[in-house]
């Protein structure tokens, strides 16, 4: 009613009483009216009735939405402004990428290094709660985005990665402690980095393990992803000729990687295709949600002074107009 909540909606059952209330003034009215016999009508057929015999019933109807005004008003109608306040756990995750010149193998579409960063994007995308950093590896390490919730950010430095941008290797160890080193210092309660490469540690000062236990000293969960295809992959060689596919054998260290994972408390995964990298993401993220608590709260108004006021101003000008225009002469 009136677009308002009700607090105490059973007073409306007084308006019951308006029924019998309407029926008693219409059979009222009906034995209200004198009865003359008259032989003819014929003198009475050119008079015109008159155009305000309605405003007898005046009276009435202001009663009856005064009684409905202040029955509202004793319900006491409410409106009210509610809003939703959101609290999330908060969870880091630094993405450690393999840049090296063997991410460039076309034994995904187009190559490993693009593929990884189109899933990765994805991954990052759909994680607006969450701070997401990125370093990437090869021979060295370095920080191409530090720990952000400003995804448009990461997103450009995702896709200007390319390999060649550092000395080629794979310091495997390197890359990883360089993402603990950011994750460290950080107040979330779920620390997270998702390593990924396809080649065996053979560059850096740091030593895979000793990358891991550095990261289980700090509450750092870490998941390892290897890439590549069994046996042998199609991978770009310059010659004279222009660049040529030739098939070269694929070695990733999985021993390692699963041991960094289990030192960590993470997991090991590996990804042969497009597919099965998108569905370890996937896995991924519905391991590490984050967990988000809802308060909701509710501002009520009251509006029965409103209602209280037109119903009494209904009953006044109810009883002005019954002895002032509207007086039956008896």
């Amino acid at each position: 009613m009136f677009g308002y909540e009700f607090a105490n909606p059973n007073y409306f059952w007084i308006l019951v009483l308006l029924v019998p209330m309407i029926l008693w003034y219409v059979f009222r009215e009906k034995r209200s009216h004198a009865d003359l016999q008259f032989s003819s009508l014929r003198a009475f057929r050119e008079m015109k009735h008159a155009g305000y015999v309605w405003v007898r019933h005046v009276l009435f109807v202001l009663k009856v939405l005064a009684i409905v005004f202040l029955v509202a008003a004793l319900a006491r109608p409410q409106s009210s402004n509610s809003w939703q306040t959101y609290s999330s756990e908060g969870i880091d995750i630094m993405l450690a990428l393999d840049i090296s010149g063997s991410m460039l193998a076309r034994d995904f579409s187009p190559d490993r290094l693009e593929a990884a960063k189109e899933v990765a994007t994805k991954f990052i995308l759909e994680r607006p709660q969450d701070k997401i950093g990125l370093v990437v590896f090869a021979g060295e390490s370095f920080t191409q985005c530090p720990l952000t919730t400003d995804q448009a950010v990461l997103v450009n430095l995702m896709r200007e990665v390319q390999s060649g941008m550092i000395e080629d290797g794979t310091a495997i160890g390197l890359g990883l402690a360089n993402a603990v080193n950011r994750l460290k210092d950080s107040p979330a309660k779920s620390k997270v980095v998702i390593l990924l490469t396809d080649g065996v540690n053979n560059r850096g000062s740091v030593a895979p393990v000793t990358a891991a236990e550095l990261a289980k000293t700090y509450g750092i969960r870490v998941y390892t992803i290897g890439v590549g295809t069994y046996g042998e992959a199609p991978y770009p060689i310059q010659t004279p000729f222009g660049t040529q596919l030739q098939n070269v054998k694929v070695e990733i260290d999985e021993d390692v990687l699963q041991q960094i994972a289990a030192i960590t408390g993470g997991r090991y995964f590996r990804a042969t295709d497009n597919d099965k990298l998108k569905q370890i993401y996937q896995e991924i993220d519905q391991l590490e949600k984050t967990k988000i608590e809802v308060k909701h709260f509710s501002k009520k108004q009251e509006h029965y002074f409103w209602f209280a006021l037109i119903g009494m101003l209904l009953l006044i000008s109810e009883g002005v107009l019954r002895y002032t225009l509207l007086r039956k002469i008896p």
